[in-house]
């Protein structure tokens, strides 16, 4: 076919036409072209993977374990269980799952055999009454044969995983007035995993990454990672795809968007000329996004059709019931364990976000999650928890001062306009931080930046150093009040006046604890409605 191609292209070239066969002529060559180019594009998707391949392949491990990460001895040594069949959560995440989570192959490329026929699959779809358009097709079909039947030695212990979290996602998702049907996400972001690490270093059950994870108010610091709460990532999700779901208007885009963010699905809207849902759009999304949707549908599948196919969830060591405590002072696990006799194991299984198993209570109030059973007797040693062994658990060896150490999750962060000469470790070293933090606060996967790239920088270092260099300025609320001249202060709420080239979704990432979702409630406005320069919009104060 690609040679007929080539002899006709050569014919065009050489064989004078007529003015009418010109045009059919023109047309047909024009055919030619765009098929050719539709191969081509096939063939740099091809290489982009094979890029991503060899880049993970020839990353240091460091790359792939963040350096908040912790690492216990008792991760390394045998567990012990009390019965056969009850794992260890701990165990369970860092020992079926690779770095966390785990990579399916391309779908586009294979072809899953089963013994079930395609009838039964697209009965049992039909039968799910999904919130979203199922069409089955083989990308879909691999996708279900993959998630039910080629991880046999995985999915026993992901579903086990997901009996005991489902119900709390579940929740969250209809407080927010959400498809309880999006907690499949869950499986397909992570497997369950709430210490799940990717390549891109996008962290916990929802595979946040930091710049989105502050966006939604999830705290990173020292010693605290929200993104690895499986509750509070779960609101932010939540809150994300509640904003996903008023860009686009259909939950097949808001669920890409989730994986490849809202910027590259309007790409792909405008390049198919307006589609108007995932499928539409579907050769216009970036190739792992293609398959993102409908691996979502095959975790939909898998978790009303599991017992068909005989998988049996793994009962998992984590309590029936939890109780909370609010920590209002530094309190170690530590302390904990001895005074209180909770195991260290079920402290982490219940608090990932805490990573050195300390929590910094002394900066602002936590939560403390416990098994139930423990409850009286935490309360019992409540008042000489915090004092027990203090000088054993918050020495200056092990603790440095907490409140210099602390990221802020918001106010205090600060942007840099890199300048030609400029470098990672010298702007690194001018604020007081490392290239590691840099690399992680803006999601860069190399050393190279580019002159006028934005750079944002947390700590109080960089807010002293802002001070004294022109080319910085705060960031989110700091970006607001350098646009004074559009924003003035009314009581609870600022007034903006939109610009030329504004949005809504740029405008809400000015602001800090601002949504897309805020906006649009406060100033009642829909997804369809069209703002203009000049016009006037509401702000939540912070």
């Amino acid at each position: 076919m690609n040679t007929i191609k080539k002899i006709i292209l050569i014919l065009l070239l050489i064989v004078p036409v007529s003015s009418s066969s010109a045009q059919i002529f023109k047309r047909f060559k024009k055919n030619i072209v765009q098929d050719s180019l539709f191969i081509l594009k096939n063939q740099l998707d091809s290489l982009q993977v094979a890029y991503d391949d060899l880049y993970t392949t020839t990353m240091s491990p460091i790359e792939i374990v963040d350096e908040d990460d912790n690492f216990y001895e008792e991760d390394y040594s045998e567990v012990d269980h009390n019965t056969d069949s009850l794992l260890s959560v701990w165990y369970v995440e860092h020992n079926f799952s690779g770095e966390g989570n785990f990579e399916l192959p391309n779908m586009e490329d294979v072809v899953l055999a089963s013994d079930i026929p395609d009838s039964v699959y697209i009965d049992r779809l039909n039968k799910m009454n999904s919130f979203i358009k199922i069409p089955y097709n083989p990308v879909v079909r691999n996708y279900i044969i993959q998630y039910t039947q080629k991880m046999p030695d995985r999915i026993g212990h992901i579903m086990g995983l997901a009996r005991y979290w489902m119900p709390q996602i579940e929740d969250i998702l209809m407080e927010y007035d959400l498809p309880i049907e999006l907690k499949a996400l869950a499986i397909v972001e992570s497997a369950m995993n709430t210490r799940a690490v990717s390549r891109a270093k996008a962290k916990g059950m929802w595979q946040f990454i930091s710049s989105t994870a502050r966006r939604y108010n999830l705290e990173i610091n020292t010693y605290v990672d929200e993104r690895f709460d499986p509750i509070l990532s779960c609101k932010a999700a939540a809150e994300y795809l509640r904003d996903a779901y008023d860009i686009f208007g259909d939950w097949s885009l808001a669920i890409a968007s989730y994986n490849c963010g809202s910027g590259n699905v309007n790409k792909a809207i405008r390049r198919s000329g307006g589609g108007k849902d995932f499928w539409e759009v579907y050769n216009y999304l970036p190739r792992e996004t293609r398959g993102y949707v409908p691996a979502f549908v095959a975790v939909e599948y898998l978790l009303n059709y599991y017992t068909d196919h005989n998988i049996l969830p793994t009962p998992v060591a984590l309590p029936a019931h939890v109780d909370t405590f609010m920590v209002n002072k530094n309190l170690h696990f530590g302390q904990i364990n001895e005074l209180v006799g909770v195991s260290m194991e079920e402290l982490r299984d219940l608090n990932p976000q805490f990573l050195y198993d300390l929590i910094p209570g002394d900066s602002h109030e936590y939560v403390l999650r416990i098994p139930y059973n423990y409850s009286t007797a935490f309360v019992d040693h409540e008042k000489e928890i915090y004092s027990y062994k203090d000088s054993v658990y918050f020495n200056q060896i092990t603790m440095k001062s907490i409140g210099n150490n602390t990221i802020p999750v918001s106010g205090n962060a600060t942007t840099y306009k890199v300048k030609n000469g400029d470098t990672l470790g010298g702007i690194a070293r001018k604020y007081g931080t490392t290239v590691a933090n840099l690399k992680d606060w803006n999601n860069l996967r190399s050393n190279t930046i580019r002159i006028g790239q934005t750079l944002h920088i947390y700590g109080k270092n960089a807010q002293k150093a802002s001070t004294s260099t022109s080319s910085i300025s705060s960031s989110k609320s700091s970006t607001a009040s350098s646009t004074a001249s559009a924003t003035t202060s009314t009581g609870n709420f600022l007034t903006y006046t939109i610009k030329k080239g504004d949005t809504l979704w740029d405008i809400a990432n000015r602001y800090d604890g601002v949504t897309l979702h805020d906006i649009m409630a406060l100033n009642g406005l829909s997804r369809n409605t069209k703002i203009y320069p000049g016009m006037k919009i509401k702000i939540k104060a912070q």
